[in-house]
């Protein structure tokens, strides 16, 4: 983003009743956030939902030293504002109603075409640490991206898994970038920040309060192809997620836990409704695929309307519907960067680190094409990330 245009942004957000909601009808009305603080009162107030408070406050704004204070001071920290008009704003979460209009971003975002969350209980057990870190790991090794919010228990155990497999995790926080919380996850998030990104619709110096963190899961189900539930109990707040996900149009997945366990009545009780139970990271991707596939080459443009398809829906009527067929094996259904990759494989057994070299793909987005071709059925991955073509 142009540094002269961030401050347009910090001083439209930080406008008193001026929402996420109200950035896209302000922006198709008005071009851009300075083009909005030059329009007259009365313009500002023909703007559907625009309260004549706020368009008069936009309008007699002048603050504008206090805001190029708070754009340094972000330049200091290391901290980049991103916009659902920049080309690096989660994808996915551009077809959300409420999506965040900002984000402040330590670390990089990229693509992450391939994006898993995966929420449960901050009380977690040996098992359900256990198994969040190897799913998390065979997931990112697939060149998936874990998303996840860096609270203690399950939370944490996806992004150590994801770190671990060199793969690529996103943490969401419910409070501002400065204020790490829990306090003992700095070494988390600088370890994250450097192998991904941590995210916040909150700027510097919020407090996690509790209310935040409602909020902030639909910015990890929004940005994620589906949510995964591990261990929660009846009133956990990842079955907010997994409601929210609903509500988005993802898909909802959980691992069950003993009958007798009430940390894991929540999650027992989504598969009773329907959620996919997962046993393996392949009860992940077979229902990935299809979306990939509907979605590759599919430009969404910050305008777009929100994503229905999941809204108003239960559990069974999402995950109820018919899954694919027969992976396809027609050269058409294949975009220019897997036919590529094909003719690389083709000369044998070749490493992934191989396919990066010679394709000039970040490890993450190569990872993740193999993927979709060994769902697709097109190659066969043997141990040590080895690749052949399928017969």
């Amino acid at each position: 983003m142009n540094p002269e245009d961030v401050k347009y942004w910090l001083a439209l957000k930080s406008t008193e009743g001026v929402g996420d909601a109200l950035f896209g009808p302000l922006l198709e009305r008005f071009g851009s956030p300075a083009a909005v603080f030059s329009a007259p009162a009365h313009e500002l107030a023909a703007v559907p939902k625009m309260s004549k408070k706020s368009a008069e406050a936009i309008h007699a704004f002048r603050d504008w030293d206090a805001i190029l204070r708070r754009v340094e001071a972000l330049n200091q920290a290391g901290i980049r504002i991103v916009t659902f008009l920049d080309e690096n704003y989660p994808r996915r979460l551009l077809n959300v109603y409420d999506r965040p209009a900002l984000l402040y971003v330590a670390g990089r975002l990229q693509s992450d075409d391939i994006s898993v969350a995966i929420v449960g209980s901050r009380h977690a057990s040996t098992y359900g640490k256990y198994t969040t870190d190897r799913i998390s790991r065979e997931l990112a090794l697939r060149g998936a991206t874990i998303v996840s919010g860096m609270a203690r228990g399950i939370d944490s155990s996806a992004h150590r898994g994801a770190l671990a497999a060199k793969g690529r995790t996103i943490a969401v926080l419910g409070s501002g970038l400065d204020v790490i919380y829990p306090p003992e996850n700095k070494k988390l998030f600088e370890a994250i920040v450097q192998q991904g990104a941590v995210i916040s619709e909150y700027p510097p110096g919020t407090q996690p309060l509790s209310f935040h963190f409602p909020a902030r899961n639909r910015i990890i189900s929004g940005m994620s192809y589906g949510v995964l539930v591990v261990e929660a109990g009846e009133k956990s707040g990842s079955l907010i997620t997994a409601r929210l996900a609903i509500e988005q149009g993802r898909e909802v997945f959980a691992i069950p836990g003993p009958i007798d366990s009430a940390s894991s009545r929540g999650a027992n009780n989504l598969i009773k409704q329907g959620a996919k139970l997962v046993e393996n990271v392949d009860d992940i991707l077979e229902e990935i695929l299809p979306q990939l596939e509907r979605t590759a080459g599919e430009p969404i443009s910050p305008g777009r309307e929100a994503d229905q398809t999941g809204s108003g829906q239960s559990i069974p009527e999402r995950n109820g519907m018919p899954g694919p067929g027969a992976p396809k094996k027609d050269e058409e259904t294949l975009l220019p960067v897997e036919r590529k990759i094909l003719k690389i494989i083709a000369g044998g057994k070749t490493h992934a680190d191989d396919i990066v070299a010679d394709t000039g793909l970040p490890p993450a987005e190569a990872l993740g094409i193999l993927m979709r071709l060994e769902l697709k059925g097109q190659v066969f991955q043997h141990p040590g990330k080895l690749f052949t073509l399928k017969k």
